[in-house]
């Protein structure tokens, strides 16, 4: 598990970035812990990283509120 902290989220769209060793990492709403519908900038976060299968790119997955 990796921890990362919010650099942005949008909430009407429902995703964001995760700041993590000099990289952001895009962070979809359903990746979040259940009954989680938004993040806080600046919140600290654990994830592990998964492909995006849409665009092949590095995404968080089973997103945990540290």
């Amino acid at each position: 598990m990796r921890i990362g902290l919010v650099k942005n989220w949008n909430g009407e769209r429902g995703f964001g970035f995760l700041r993590v060793d000099a990289h952001d990492i895009f962070c979809h709403a359903s990746a979040l812990p259940l009954g989680t519908r938004a993040l806080e900038l600046g919140q600290h976060i654990g994830f592990e990283i998964g492909l995006n299968e849409r665009t092949g790119k590095p995404m968080a997955t089973n997103v945990r509120l540290v």
